[in-house]
């Protein structure tokens, strides 16, 4: 390709493909558009039958008319069409009894004329040749249209020696059937036009709703989520529009809260060791003190420092859940040896409280899951448990089988959780304990993050509990 082409292509702006040119149509015009279409097609297809309905029965009844007066005059001949005397038979050819008008021809088979009726005068029928047996068609004669008929006249050897033609004006049918067509083709525009306008405002009132759907969605704001959608009184498909808008600004709200009251704890929960070691060092640098107390304000700094660090490592991990980030690596794995593990690693803390921990398993039992995160899963249930466990209990952690699933319990003697407060302890920031600064230095993310990773591996976590008598947690998984 030439430089200058290829140049002059690349300064030729994007073209919108052909239907992103076309105007921007509302949605009751386009309803009342295709409906309209579709319907001017059905009614000229109901207008085209009718029309050729009716000219067919109008020439069916002058056939049947003309078939009469072929009998007639046949019958005045004393001939049949299948037994054909000689063209001597037809006497006289007029008979205007049963018709007002009416032109009879009898031609030999050359299509020579031999005899025809007065109403002919000078003039003759047109014959046709090219059709041998009898035949009924629309003709022009002396400038009208005519109905005519072709009889082939049959002598008893079964040769055609001439044909009986008949022919009656159909002026007065044109007439009807023109004005049948009139009627059709200037009231068809009409009927369009009127159904549009009808079908337009039809279309208006039914989709009011979805108007009212579009103006609170533009009032819509965050100060104002708590605004619905006024439900029609139908039930209909735009019933079930804005209520299932209105249950999706139900979940935006509740959301918008919980992202709301999660900001707000993280802010305080980050702000308070921050404002505790500031403080500590500005007391700290006052005045000249001994290394001892140096030492101590260090260590207590050290310690607020390791909270907000290990906070800081949670509120990741959640975001990183809530992101889809993070992507379990299922694998088959026996629970008892990594049960054991966790165990050994945590027993320190258990220790420093003179907390015991039993383990209860009849077999060994594989399941599937993430060992690295059911390591975590554990490590936080076990903590709690110890956290809130008083000195000299005990915790049991038992394994067994149900059904086509494992079941494992870890049960503590701390103090419970009060019936009514069950359902939230799996929320983030959320403590029983409605004190910030509770003496057990928990963030309130343990089990929010505890039941996110059991959700990403399937596994269903649950607990029981009740006030000054322990708590029970309970996850099943399913069997590997």
């Amino acid at each position: 390709m030439p430089h200058h082409e290829n140049r002059k292509r690349q300064s030729i702006p994007n073209e919108k493909a052909p239907w992103e040119k076309l105007p921007s149509i509302s949605l009751r015009n386009r309803i009342a558009f295709y409906y309209t279409v579709a319907t001017a097609f059905l009614i000229a297809i109901v207008f085209t039958i009718t029309y050729l309905i009716v000219e067919s029965v109008v020439y069916k009844q002058f056939d049947e008319k003309i078939r009469t007066e072929i009998s007639e005059i046949l019958l005045k001949a004393h001939i049949t069409t299948k037994d054909f005397k000689g063209f001597a038979s037809f006497h006289e050819l007029d008979n205007n009894d049963s018709m007002d008008t009416e032109f009879v021809q009898v031609v030999n088979s050359a299509g020579v004329v031999v005899k025809k009726s007065s109403t002919l005068s000078w003039c003759a029928l047109a014959f046709n040749p090219n059709q041998p047996d009898e035949t009924y068609f629309n003709n022009f004669f002396l400038g009208s249209v005519v109905r005519q008929a072709q009889i082939p006249l049959v002598n008893r050897k079964g040769v055609t020696e001439g044909y009986l033609i008949v022919a009656v004006p159909l002026k007065n049918a044109i007439i009807v059937l023109q004005d049948l067509l009139n009627v059709f083709l200037y009231s068809f525009p009409g009927i369009i036009v009127t159904l549009f306008i009808f079908t337009r405002m039809i279309a208006g009132k039914s989709i009011r709703p979805i108007e009212k759907v579009i103006a609170t969605a533009e009032r819509m704001t965050q100060e104002n989520l708590h605004q619905r959608i006024a439900l029609p009184f139908h039930h209909d498909e735009l019933y079930c529009l804005s209520s299932t808008i209105n249950d999706l600004l139900d979940r935006l709200q509740k959301a918008f809260q919980r992202e709301k009251q999660f900001t707000a704890d993280a802010s305080h929960e980050l702000k308070t060791p921050l404002s505790t070691v500031k403080g500590t060092f500005e007391v700290v640098i006052r005045k000249p003190r001994e290394k001892e107390h140096y030492e101590t304000k260090i260590q207590f700094c050290l310690v607020e420092l390791n909270r907000m660090a290990k906070l800081i490592d949670q509120l990741l991990m959640l975001a990183r859940y809530e992101s889809s980030a993070m992507k379990p690596n299922i694998e088959t794995i026996a629970l008892l040896p990594h049960i054991e593990e966790v165990v050994a690693r945590i027993k320190v803390t258990a220790i420093e409280k003179s907390i015991s921990i039993k383990i209860k398993q009849a077999e060994s039992l594989n399941v599937a899951a993430d060992p690295a995160i059911l390591e975590m899963i554990f490590v936080n249930i076990l903590s709690n448990a110890i956290k809130y466990s008083p000195n000299g209990s005990s915790i049991t952690i038992a394994v067994e089988r149900k059904a086509n699933t494992i079941v494992c319990s870890i049960a503590d003697q701390g103090i419970g959780i009060p019936e009514e407060k069950i359902h939230a302890v799996f929320e983030r920031f959320y403590r029983v304990d409605t004190s910030r600064n509770s003496g057990t230095g928990g963030t309130g993310l343990g089990l929010s993050i505890v039941k996110k990773l059991a959700d990403l591996q399937k596994i269903t976590v649950s607990l029981k509990s009740e006030k000054n008598s322990g708590t029970t947690f309970v996850m099943v998984f399913p069997s590997a």
